[in-house]
């Protein structure tokens, strides 16, 4: 597709920064206690080569646990405990980016175009966390910008704009996907990015969290780009950083 003369040609590379952050704020410390209620006590710390599982009474329940080296997390209002034999309290984050350059293709004012990512965060023993987009929209070379969404909105052919989701999309088509939480991941997306067919980007956003610690949880970016007939033609790029923060 021609528009002014010049190839509507795109190649979106994502440049992901691995960048994630531990803080120590509001840290305290804290020590093992005899696991009970008002009528249920657990004196043995370890049964049998697994530990204790699914232990429980009408007012107790330790979920998980696994082996000597301990999986799953029990979660309270107002505790938290790894389960397991041999367990550290320091805490680690672990964010990998999967997928880091998706490509639209060529845009076309007749066709919304399409692309994903994807990036995967493992929380230990911190209260959760957050993860963040920064960056700025597909840009040519003579620095025109593809319209953000700066509210949230379907695909719109025929119109200049560019969002995200992380959710399983039908429109334009089906694409993208859903959180994969794998083995006891807790993850969540953020509002404004969890409804499907519904995109949007405004820089320095909150995308996805944890309200507790997690198992590996897998996030699919859903992009979008809608162009005009006015659109100027070039290549667009577009750098972004996905900051993932462990919270307390």
């Amino acid at each position: 597709m021609t528009v002014l003369g010049r190839k509507l040609q795109n190649s979106l590379y994502l440049v992901f920064a691995l960048i994630w952050t531990l803080s120590a704020a509001g840290y305290v410390s804290v020590s093992a206690v005899t696991s009970k209620s008002s009528g249920y006590q657990l004196i043995e710390t370890s049964i049998g080569g697994n530990g204790s599982i699914n232990t429980q009474s009408a007012n107790y329940k330790a979920q998980e646990s696994g082996a000597i080296i301990g999986v799953g997390t029990s979660v309270g209002t107002n505790y938290q405990v790894k389960a397991g034999h041999e367990t550290t309290g320091a805490p680690a984050l672990s964010f990998a980016i999967l997928s880091a350059n998706p490509s639209f293709g060529s845009f076309s004012p007749t066709s919304t175009s399409t692309a994903t990512s994807q990036f995967a965060v493992i929380d230990y023993t911190s209260y959760g966390y957050v993860v963040q987009i920064f960056g700025s929209p597909p840009t040519n070379a003579y620095g025109h910008q593809i319209t953000p969404l700066s509210t949230n909105a379907s695909p719109t052919v025929g119109q200049e704009q560019y969002g995200l989701n992380l959710v399983a999309n039908t429109d334009p088509t089906n694409f993208g996907a859903n959180p994969n939480f794998g083995q006891f991941g807790t993850g969540d997306v953020a509002t404004n990015y969890n409804t499907p067919n519904s995109f949007r980007f405004d820089n320095g956003d909150e995308i996805a969290y944890a309200p507790k610690s997690s198992g590996e949880t897998i996030y699919t970016i859903s992009y979008i780009v809608d162009v005009s007939n006015l659109t100027p033609g070039g290549q667009y790029v577009s750098t972004q950083n996905i900051v993932c923060t462990g919270t307390y």
